[in-house]
């Protein structure tokens, strides 16, 4: 008698991780859960994590496939990786804090594979006590970006990213849909040349859906996928690095979607408004390591200005022409 032979799995899960510890293995047991989980392929990229958190991990019905990198290649980099490590006909962007509700990958994975016009699906993404997070976004324009590096938002003088005005409680077309659920057809993905690797992270979720969006796919927000979402799971542990890469992160993409004109304005309200706000905010608070971490961030975006501009003018690595949907 002989083992009957492995299905093809329809989907494949790609997780970056770097120090996601307990985080991760609350995910895979999660992902364990899921129905139909035999047709499920698992890949987690490490990013040279130091926390051992890749060691112990649950069991999966199907044999987890493990890529340790040697250093932190960037989140788009490690996902492109693991993306390139399978065949399924869709490919699910997963965050290690999160926790997928037992149904959620069927029911986002019906709706993407539903109509051949849509290319990108997320989820309904609630924290820690059930409460739904307004995750979905508008594409950011020039006013947009400027505005509320301005702070201008605060005022009431420029839409949010988000779309905090909506419940997020039924289904619908969006701009973008947050990376960490993020599920795209695969030739879509390839088509489109995976991830941009010049964002190492942040922002590279908005990058993906632009364009599959100036391909003519849609984005959709599926509600009855429902996530448990922590935020900030690993991130939070380098707060300096963070508010770095999400300001070098938004300059670039003001540059590739809108022009040097727009990444130079980006940049000089960056400096002019957004840090000192955020340094205000922090001696206002009392807080002067909060107000170090904004000096170290500012630090090195300053350094890391002449490589960004250098890679703004040499363009993306060669992508593939996207045909159109319909």
């Amino acid at each position: 008698m002989t083992d009957r032979p492995a299905l093809r799995p329809v989907l494949d899960v790609v997780i970056v991780n770097w120090n996601g510890g307990a985080l991760l293995r609350a995910c895979l047991a999660g992902l364990a859960a899921v129905r139909d989980a035999e047709a499920v392929q698992v890949t987690v990229v490490d990013n040279a994590s130091e926390d051992g958190s890749t060691e112990d991990l649950p069991a999966l019905p199907r044999p987890l496939r493990l890529i340790r990198n040697d250093a932190n290649l960037g989140f788009g980099r490690a996902c492109d990786q693991g993306a390139a490590a399978g065949d399924a006909p869709a490919i699910l962007f997963l965050n290690p804090d999160t926790q997928v509700a037992p149904d959620a990958l069927r029911i986002a994975r019906t709706a993407l594979m539903a109509d051949p016009r849509t290319g990108i699906v997320g989820a309904r993404l609630v924290d820690p006590d059930g409460r739904t997070a307004r995750s979905c976004a508008r594409a950011p324009s020039v006013p947009g970006l400027l505005g509320r590096a301005l702070a201008l938002d605060r005022l009431g003088l420029a839409r949010p990213h988000f779309l905090l005005e909506w419940d997020h409680e039924e289904d619908r077309a969006v701009d973008q849909v947050m990376g960490a659920f993020l599920m795209i057809r695969r030739d879509l993905f390839q088509a489109l040349g995976g991830f941009d690797p010049r964002f190492f992270v942040y922002w590279e979720d908005v990058d993906l859906c632009t364009r599959a969006r100036s391909a003519g796919f849609a984005v959709r927000h599926v509600a009855g996928a429902v996530v448990r979402h922590v935020g900030q799971g690993t991130t939070r542990q380098v707060r300096a690095r963070r508010l770095f890469y999400f300001l070098r992160s938004q300059i670039l993409y003001a540059g590739k979607h809108h022009g040097p004109a727009a990444a130079l304005a980006l940049t000089a309200a960056s400096f002019g408004a957004q840090v000192p706000l955020r340094l205000a905010l922090a001696l206002a608070h009392r807080s002067p390591a909060e107000a170090a971490e904004v000096l170290r961030a500012v630090a090195l975006l300053a350094a890391a200005l002449p490589d960004l501009v250098t890679g703004l003018l040499s363009g993306p690595p060669g992508a593939s022409r996207v045909r159109r949907a319909g």
